[in-house]
């Protein structure tokens, strides 16, 4: 279930660096909105992840 997890939190990590291209700096509100909470819920899920997973590997497959 961790990798699974794991994987969710990488789409929303993707999801949040496409979306800062349409905030134009934060000036628009519901594209900043929707970076944001791609944002909080991509730690979110990866501080999940690592409940089970050990740190490196998990926190790896993001760089």
């Amino acid at each position: 279930m961790a990798w699974v997890i794991l994987v969710l939190a990488g789409l929303l990590e993707t999801g949040w660096a496409v979306g800062l291209k349409y905030t134009a700096g934060f000036t628009r509100f519901w594209p900043s909105v929707g970076t944001l909470a791609c944002m909080g819920g991509s730690v979110y899920l990866l501080a999940l992840a690592v409940r089970e997973l050990p740190v490196g590997t998990a926190q790896g497959l993001f760089i």
